[in-house]
Order: C-alpha cells, then structure tokens, then sequence
C-alpha cells in the first residue's frame, strides 16, 4: 500500500512563516542538485544521455514533492461522477461492431506494463515469466492473444512492453523465442530514480551503477512514468508515424486485459462524433477492493482518487462499498497525439505517491513514484466504461494463481474465460496461508490442481499439502496447528467442510 510522507509536511507548517519554508526549500533542492550532479559525473559517456534524462526527470519530481502540500485532497469537493461520465459496458457493446473493425485495429497498439518483478511470489527476474497456465508465463498468454487477433482479423496489431531496468535484459533475451511470431514486439525502459534516505531527502546511491551493492539503491518511478518514458524512446514518435492513434495499456499480470472490440470501437466511432482522449476500465467494488483507487469529479474533471490520498476522517466513507462502487481496473485507452500534446507541454499532472522502504540493512528510504491512471484530469473528453469483472483477472499471490491455473477458467488462444460449467459467475475467495507464498513451495503442495468448479471459498492455513485429484465446494477451510500436518487425499472430495488438527496419509 502506497503511504504519503508526512513529517516533510508536519515540519513545513510548524516552520511558520513561508519565507522560511522557502529558504528551506531552496536548500533541500540545491543540496539534491549538487548529489545528482556528482552521481552524473560517474557516468560513461554511452551512459551519460540517458542517465541525464533521468536525473531530470526525477529533479522534477522532488521539485514537486517539496511544493506541495501534502496529500489530501479537498474531501468536500469530491462529487459523484456525472451519469454519462461513466458508461455501462453493456451500453457499449449493444452498439455492435461495423463491418471495417479491422481497419481499427490496426490503429491500435497493446501497451503491457512489465516492470515488476516476482519477488511477492518468492520468483526471481520479471514477473512476466512465470508460469501460469499450461506452462504458459504471461508473457506467452498475451503474445498468443494477439496474435490470435491478428491472424483472424488480418491485422498488424503491435504489442509494446514497458520494461524497468529489473526486467530489461532478462525479457529481451526470452523475446527471441517470438520471432516468428505474428506480432512485432518493441520494448522501451522506464526511467531509473535514486532512492532517498528518509531522514537527509538524499539520495542514497554514490554513482550511477545498478549492480551489486548498489542494487538497492535505484527504483523504477511507476507506471505513471509511461508518458515521459514512452515519448522520450522515440517509439511514440514512429508509432504515431505508422499511423497508429489509440493504445491499450495494463498490467502483464491481469489476465482478463484483452483486446475489447466494442470499446475499440466506441474510441474510434463516438456516438456523439467527440473521440475520447483517455478511457479508463473500472469495474464494481465488492469487499476485497475497498483500498481499490476510484473515478470521483473534482474541480468538473474525472478524477482518480487514491486512498493514499483520502484524508484520514474519511479512509471508512472511500471504503464503503455502497458510496464508491467502483474501482480502477488500470486497463486504460489513450489518444496517442493527445500524450504526444501534453508531453510537449509539459502539462500531464499527476499526483506524488511517496512509498516508504526499509531496505536490508534498516535503512528508511522513500521513493517518489505516480500512476498512470492519475492523469486522467489532464485528458479532454476523458471517460470511465464499468466493464465485466472478467475483464480483472490479477495475478498477484499463489491464490491468485490457483484461481487461473484451476478448471474455473479455460484457456482459448491465450484468453482465460470463467468455464461454463460454474453455475455462478462470481469467482471464489482464496485466501491461502504463508506456507504457500512461493511458487515452488505452492507448486509442491499441489500434486495437482482440485476441481474447483462449484468452490465459493477456500482457506488454508499451515502446512498442508493436496492429493491427487481433489475437489472442493462450499465453503472449505483447512487448518494445521503449529508442528502439524494435513495431507489431503487424493480423490478427496471436501464440501462445505472444516478440517482442522493433524492428518498424516502414509504411503503401505
């Protein structure tokens, strides 16, 4: 969870008078310069451009944290969206499709954020490249999507992949494998931020090298970074040149962000002939996503709003299902001449997420970091479409995992759909114990994957392991106590069953 710094604000407006807040300030900034400076003096000169960029990046950043004023925003201005402002996909869909969609599609770019690593899921190198289905990693997943796509449609539909410089090299040299694939593949980086100590605001790395050591001391900023980073590649230029207009970006994690044609559609053919700069996919909160960022109208603009950002009175109000019924999905649609407009002005406004790390050794440091989806106010015509919880299919836990990997969903040229075998289109709550939070120790305690199909929730805690062939309904909840054991049987079929205590099945 993103936490906003506030000591840096406390200690502003105990400073008193502005004078001093600026002179304050205007040290913190001069103080970071200086830093920046020497770390770029370290740089090799076939790194020096692109570290420059950087640091300017990030010096802009840090410029902004120290302004303003801290987090919140004005609670009493928050408004509920006006009713068009957010569009029930059912709406969009009835519109149908025309008969040339095709022709729309090859204005189309897949925008796949890959920055992240495995390490919540105890994987080392980019999350892309776990397994999930069949041995399919996500990677394989999307690149099957759309070559799907293509082949059916006779497109050109390229998929783009924001890297950090984590992920880089280990997906580049997994890229080959795609070369006959019928999807072009381009890749670009994420900028590369210096941490800062908590206590000093400075940065903490000595040079510009990332390796060894010096690993911790670089992060990459978010996904907000993608305008800045996508534009600074020159790749948005040559896309833009191609006669490519609209991009589709989400996370490499959600398996449920395919291609939609219907809203692809309703992006180039508008129904009141004004073409919407920016689309965000949000989809109806349920209990499990009350931290969840949500679309609210501010100052008469869509707005993202993050819990980091609601005043502590009112973290319960944003909470509550019945008031803010949706959530960002973080599958987004964007005009690409509209980033290339407000990246030349310098006009995309984001709000700063300070995340707070400690690092190995005890160290406090902060990174300043932004979400793509933030920028929405800065869009003309912005708009939300509440889509089909299908369309959110995360994969960030071993729960996560053994959702996707189940017979609740089956797999059809890369797209995951709900099997129509499950009588009820809600997915199960998986909630399984610390036992299970590595992939290799999951894997291990699965013989193979139960039946899943008529499962509404599933608890496991402790050490516990599953037979063969196993099935689960109802409401199952699995407990071994501390020095315990459960070994599930294979061919076991538990329905709406506590088992709990000790159960050791020994090979006679």
């Amino acid at each position: 969870v993103f936490v906003f710094i506030e000591d840096f604000s406390k200690a502003m407006s105990q400073a008193g008078s502005s004078q001093f807040q600026e002179v304050i300030r205007q040290e913190l900034e001069y103080s970071m310069k200086v830093e920046l400076d020497k770390i770029l003096a370290t740089a090799s000169s076939n790194d020096l451009e692109h570290t420059k960029k950087d640091l300017e990046g990030f010096k802009k950043l840090f410029h902004r944290f120290l302004q303003e004023k801290g987090p919140s925003v004005d609670w009493g201005k928050i408004q509920r969206p006006p009713e068009d402002s957010i569009q029930p996909y059912e709406k969009i869909k009835a519109r149908g499709l025309p008969d040339n969609i095709a022709s729309d599609l090859n204005k189309l770019v897949v925008v796949k954020l890959n920055g992240g690593l495995g390490t919540s899921m105890g994987c080392k190198g980019p999350k892309s490249l776990i397994g999930v289905r069949n041995e399919n990693t996500f990677l394989d997943l999307t690149v099957q999507q759309i070559e799907h796509l293509n082949k059916s449609y006779n497109t050109d539909v390229p998929l783009v992949l924001m890297n950090s410089f984590n992920t880089d090299d280990d997906t580049k040299k997994i890229l080959q494998k795609y070369s006959h694939s019928r999807v072009k593949i381009y890749t670009f980086n994420q900028s590369r931020y210096p941490r800062i100590n908590k206590e000093t605001l400075l940065p903490i790395a000595k040079d510009v090298s990332y390796s060894g050591e010096n690993t911790e001391c670089w992060y990459p900023p978010g996904h907000g970074d993608i305008y800045a980073s996508f534009y600074n590649s020159g790749l948005l230029d040559n896309l833009i040149a191609e006669g490519k207009e609209y991009i589709f970006v989400s996370n490499i994690d959600n398996l449920g962000a395919t291609v939609d044609l219907y809203i692809l559609n309703h992006l180039m053919n508008p129904p009141n002939g004004k073409r919407c700069e920016f689309v965000m996919e949000v989809t109806n909160k349920t209990r499990a996503d009350v931290k969840g960022g949500t679309l609210t109208q501010y100052e008469n603009k869509l707005r993202l709003v993050e819990i980091a950002q609601v005043p502590k009175a009112h973290v319960d109000e944003f909470k509550s299902v019945s008031k803010f019924k949706i959530f960002n999905t973080n599958n987004l649609w964007i005009a690409l001449s509209a980033i290339k407009r407000l990246q030349e002005k310098n006009a995309i406004d984001m709000e700063i997420i300070v995340n707070p790390k400690t690092l190995d050794g005890g160290l406090n440091v902060i990174q300043l970091e932004t979400a793509v989806g933030a920028a929405i106010k800065s869009f003309e015509n912005s708009l939300g479409i509440n889509v089909p919880r299908s369309r959110f299919l995360p994969v960030k836990t071993t729960s996560d995992l053994l959702l996707v990997m189940s017979n609740l969903y089956s797999l059809n040229a890369g797209s995951l759909t709900m099997s129509e075998k499950r009588e009820f289109p809600t997915v199960p709550l998986v909630k399984l114990g610390s036992s299970f939070t590595k992939v290799q120790d999951y894997l291990w305690r699965f013989e193979s994957i139960p039946d899943m199909l008529e499962l509404d929730h599933l608890t496991v805690s402790g050490d516990v392991t599953f037979g063969k062939n196993v099935s689960l309904k109802g409401t199952v909840i699995i407990i071994a106590n501390h020095g315990d054991r459960i070994d599930i049987p294979a061919g076991a079929v538990l329905e709406n069953k506590i088992v709990s205590g000790n159960l050791r099945i020994l090979d006679h």
